[in-house]
């Protein structure tokens, strides 16, 4: 593994375990979503475009993971498409790991944190936890959010041009984040989840991203797909 990535990974987990200890410290998880806790119920939550967003869920995320597949799968059928098979793997293998492993069924479904709903402080009969704090599993579902990871997935391409073509690759990793934050936004006004279960869906996916990357040497300039002409003049 590239030992820059490897320095990158440790310095997001700092980040992560820094801002966790400051949400808490603060109180922000319980104190951003009481603001959308209205006479013992989630309103907001039902408004557009929140609604509207949790509906469309995983689709984008599915829709990009099978585009890698079928590019790596078409590679093995038209040589054209062989430039395109190590970054077609990456993008399956990613959302296979990231949201699909890591994120929904060893933390989703494993850790047993209660939902804000779920909660006493909003109307339910469980104790609220800490994301450090193990619940039992099978009692609760919310950390982390895997509606947004599934949209912070979307910064999947950051990773493929990162290195060679960094404008495209800061336009990936732009809207990937900024669609996971909406999507945040909504799961917070649904009850469904805490602001720390939304960052660490976020860090999970990105440092998933980042190891997967170095481990197939994704960074290395012969490996990426070669950007036409016409591409590059318009970069």
């Amino acid at each position: 593994m590239q030992r820059k990535a490897l320095a990158e990974a440790v310095l997001v987990l700092a980040a992560l375990v820094t801002a966790t200890a400051l949400t808490a410290f603060y109180g922000a998880d319980l104190a951003l979503s009481s603001r959308f806790f209205i006479g013992n119920a989630w309103p907001v939550g039902n408004e557009f475009p929140w609604k509207l967003l949790y509906r469309i869920d995983r689709i984008p995320a599915i829709l990009l993971a099978l585009a890698g597949l079928a590019a790596a799968a078409g590679s093995f059928l038209r040589p054209e498409f062989i430039k395109w098979r190590k970054a077609g793997v990456f993008l399956a293998l990613f959302m296979l790991l990231g949201p699909g492993l890591l994120v929904n069924t060893v933390f989703k479904d494993g850790w047993g944190r209660p939902r804000p709903r779920e909660i006493t402080q909003f109307g339910g009969s469980k104790q609220f936890l800490h994301p450090w704090q193990k619940g039992v599993r099978g009692q609760g579902r919310s950390f982390p959010s895997g509606h947004a990871s599934a949209a912070f997935f979307l910064i999947a391409p950051f990773f493929i041009y990162r290195r060679r073509r960094p404008r495209l690759a800061r336009s990936w990793l732009t809207g990937g984040i900024i669609f996971g934050v909406l999507m945040s936004i909504a799961r917070i006004t649904q009850g469904g989840h805490f602001l720390s279960d939304n960052l660490w869906a976020f860090g999970m996916v990105y440092l998933t991203g980042l190891l997967l990357s170095a481990i197939m040497g994704l960074g290395r300039e012969d490996t990426l797909p070669a950007a036409s002409e016409h591409q590059q003049c318009s970069i």
